[in-house]
């Protein structure tokens, strides 16, 4: 799980970062909306927990934002505009929860790990792309009879390119949805693991296989012969 924070208090983004930590829970703060809104484009994130009132843009205008491009990470408003019209508002543009500041820490945690148990309910328990599938829990991947089990980050790679099939990944995008923005991740980490992940389909003997385009990134290729 991996949460994103985007909240212009300084102290109290802080504070939740490290409530997060103390549940084992790794996050990434950002104190202002346009940026928080391209953290949330790139990163991979379980859960994003945001402010409305943001220099640059609002919390509202952000969550309409990125349904609008189909990017539906589960979101949990935490402001201190409680009154109804306003949850009913933020609600109404795509945001999952609603909390008015203050707030207590207990529920906090436990709405998020809520909103984290929906996210894992919406996808699928398998996904296939030519003869390969890729089961979610536990984490394996499946070709005819042969099957291999694959490492967290592997999996995580796994996931990303075969949801989207025919999407091209730079290894930028890969790092920040991955490693997250503030790692310290670099390209031949992503490297090292579509290494990995290519042996193992090698192994498997199926008909799809990640192409990499020189200098852009990778995506994944079925063999139809």
């Amino acid at each position: 799980m991996r949460v994103l924070i985007i909240e212009d208090d300084e102290r109290l983004a802080r504070s939740i970062q490290q409530l997060l930590n103390e549940q084992d829970i790794p996050s990434d703060i950002s104190f202002d909306g346009e940026e928080g809104l391209e953290y949330a484009r790139v990163g991979e994130y379980d859960v994003i927990v945001l402010d409305v009132m943001l220099p640059g843009i609002n919390g509202f205008e952000i969550v309409k934002r990125l349904r609008s491009e189909n990017i539906n990470t589960p979101t949990l408003i935490l402001s201190a505009k409680d009154a109804i019209d306003d949850k009913v508002f933020g609600l109404n543009q795509g945001a999952d929860d609603y909390m008015s500041k203050p707030f207590n820490t207990t529920e906090l945690i436990a709405r998020i790990r809520a909103l984290t148990r929906r996210k894992n309910e919406i996808l699928p328990e398998e996904i296939q792309v030519g003869d390969l599938t890729l089961n979610q829990n536990p984490h394996y991947l499946f070709c005819g009879n042969k099957r291999l089990q694959l490492g967290a980050k592997e999996y995580q790679i796994c996931e990303i390119l075969m949801m989207n099939p025919k999407q091209l990944f730079s290894k930028e995008t890969l790092i920040n949805k991955i490693w997250g923005l503030d790692s310290d991740a670099e390209e031949n980490n992503v490297e090292a693991y579509i290494s990995f992940i290519r042996k193992k389909l090698n192994f498997l003997n199926t008909n799809v296989s990640i192409k990499t385009v020189r200098k852009s990134g990778y995506h994944l290729e079925v063999n139809k012969d």
